[in-house]
């Protein structure tokens, strides 16, 4: 259950951060209620996770697919740069995120 957790806090990290930028700087209401929800919701859920999961891989995964899945729904919905060296850093990304998982006693 603890992997579930961390997904869904790890896309609660996405939604925070789009909010945020929807937030204008914390000057719209409803974005900005957004950010604290999501943000509150994510890091709550990633304490859950930690409760069984070792620290280093937990925080790095959350990180991981909330830095990554920013990433390319910046691209894809936002007009973000899809620089073929930016694809491979966010590749690098998620094959550390996907290893971090196929570690025995991660």
């Amino acid at each position: 259950m603890a992997w579930v957790y961390l997904c869904i806090a790890g896309l609660l990290e996405i939604g925070f951060a789009f909010s945020m930028k929807a937030s204008e700087g914390f000057t719209r209401l409803v974005p900005a209620m957004l950010t604290v929800s999501f943000g509150l919701t994510s890091v709550f859920l990633l304490s859950l996770a930690l409760r069984t999961l070792p620290i280093g891989s937990g925080y790095a995964v959350w990180t991981g697919i909330g830095a990554a899945g920013t990433a390319i729904l910046g691209m894809a919905l936002l007009g973000d740069s899809a620089a073929p060296a930016r694809v491979l850093c966010i590749l690098l990304i998620l094959a550390g995120v996907i290893g971090l998982k196929l570690i025995p006693g991660a």
